[in-house]
């Protein structure tokens, strides 16, 4: 009986290891199949709507289709930002932003080059493991706890062979 049960638990240790990798990476990853950018929210200019931690999901957009209160990403330098339209300037080819957390609007215009588009959903605590992913140091984690799945796995396969060979 106890011959049985190490192989059992070695196998099942490492496939809810290997689950636990693949689970973590489909809300990183899935999305971009349907044309979603996936950012991570790292400020609180969008507090307590959109927490830091919270990974968001941004469809493409065309700049005219944007509207009022609707929360856009856009590009800002070498950063990407999240915050609501206040005002589409159609002219001017720019958005008026502010962060819900800010007092006022933000002190630039958004031009319409600098758009990536809508936010269409959000998922707190998320962005902390999209973050982690993204490390080189992150990276080496994942792919070690899942080299330790599949060797836990291979190990309960040579742990059942001996087990046959020797009944």
């Amino acid at each position: 009986m106890s011959k049985r049960i190490v192989p059992f638990f070695c196998n099942l240790l490492g496939s809810l290891i290997l689950l636990s990798v693949i689970v973590t990476c489909l809300p990183v990853t899935l999305p971009r199949l349907w044309g979603y950018e996936v950012y991570n929210v790292v400020s609180g200019s969008m507090e307590p709507q959109i927490p830091v931690g919270s990974i968001l999901y941004v469809k493409p957009a065309e700049p005219e289709d944007v509207e009022e209160n609707e929360v856009i990403a856009f590009h800002s330098g070498d950063a990407v930002v999240s915050h609501r339209v206040v005002r589409n300037k159609l002219v001017e080819g720019e958005l008026v932003t502010k962060g819900d957390a800010n007092p006022g609007e933000d002190l630039n215009t958004v031009p319409y080059s600098a758009l990536i588009g809508k936010v269409e959903y959000h998922l707190p605590v998320l962005g902390r493991i999209m973050f982690l992913y993204a490390s080189q140091i992150g990276k080496i984690y994942v792919f070690c706890f899942a080299a330790c799945g599949v060797m836990l796995n291979f190990l309960a396969s040579i742990l059942r062979s001996r087990n046959r060979e020797e009944a």
